[in-house]
């Protein structure tokens, strides 16, 4: 009888769950907003491009906002952009390809500035080659930064959210990590593990009782960045950072788990759930993203 009482309850909380998730978007963000406000966040992939457009708009809505940076000069100066605003900010250089030094340095951000609450995994590279053209160091580095770090910093500072219960973590991957696509296997490969990390780590954190601690996927559509430039598409135009970046905050204060960007991909997604392999690939085509990184331009990686 038991099980059969837990199994009900469980049939209404889904139908809860999902007139929920239809009702929630049509209410004005201000009206469910939280308060971060003196919270310390911290953004990898801070120097540039959605990173820092995150780290300042993080700061504008109160934060301490803590950069971390393989490239030295770029961090600082989205620190310096920060202060000039009058927010509190602090520069890091961290190499997320080294398990040992992301932990040093999380050590170092605990004494010098305080206890993280919300973690923004935003730090990826690209490739932007066929497979076969891909070095064994190319592959590596592209899985190292892109999803190994973020167990590194997860397990750096997901210990103190637990004991606040309290504390938000953020994935940001990219709608290649729901799709595949061609000359980005590494990458899509990549993307598709921090989705699922994410994906994990939520469901892990609610069966173990942690309410208190929210997960946002973050999976934008390609982003008009020097990360991809060069980068173009035939019929969805390159989204702009300041919107991507926009999405993902606006994620952040209203604890949406899943952020697609634009919104509407999400639909084409369920869409893609019920379409035979073979009419995928044309799509593909048909969409020209076979194209897509035609005149993708290789962003080497800047150390100081």
């Amino acid at each position: 009888m038991g099980a059969i009482m837990d199994m009900l309850y469980n049939l209404c909380m889904i139908l809860y769950y999902i007139f929920y998730a239809m009702i929630v978007p049509w209410i004005p963000i201000k009206y469910r907003s939280k308060d971060i406000s003196g919270q310390i966040a911290l953004v990898t992939g801070a120097g540039g491009g959605i990173g820092r457009l995150l780290a300042i708009g993080l700061s504008n809505a109160g934060c301490k906002v803590v950069c971390w940076d393989v490239a030295k000069q770029s961090n600082e100066e989205t620190v310096r952009l920060i202060q000039m605003s009058k927010g509190v900010a602090f520069a890091y250089q961290v190499d997320l390809t080294k398990r040992e030094e992301v932990y040093q340095v999380a050590q170092r951000v605990k004494r010098e500035v305080g206890k993280v609450s919300i973690l923004i995994n935003n730090a990826g590279v690209v490739s932007g080659k066929v497979l076969l053209d891909c070095s064994d160091e190319q592959i590596q580095r592209t899985f190292d930064v892109n999803v190994l770090a973020h167990f590194w910093t997860v397990k750096s500072f997901l210990p103190d959210m637990i004991m606040q219960d309290s504390g938000h973590i953020v994935t940001v991957a990219s709608l290649a990590g729901l799709t595949g696509s061609d000359r980005l296997v590494d990458y899509c490969s990549s993307k598709f593990a921090a989705v699922g990390f994410d994906e994990a780590l939520r469901t892990e954190l609610a069966i173990d009782g942690r309410k208190g601690i929210k997960t946002t996927i973050v999976c934008p559509y390609l982003v008009n960045t020097p990360l991809f430039a060069g980068a173009t598409s035939k019929f969805l135009p390159a989204l702009e950072p300041q919107d991507v970046a926009q999405a993902a905050i606006n994620s952040i204060l209203t604890n949406e788990e899943v952020c697609i960007v634009p919104r509407y991909i999400s639909y084409l997604m369920v869409l893609k759930r019920f379409l035979p392999v073979k009419a995928q690939i044309a799509s593909h085509r048909a969409l020209g993203l076979g194209e897509m990184m035609n005149n993708f331009q290789v962003t080497k990686p800047k150390y100081n």
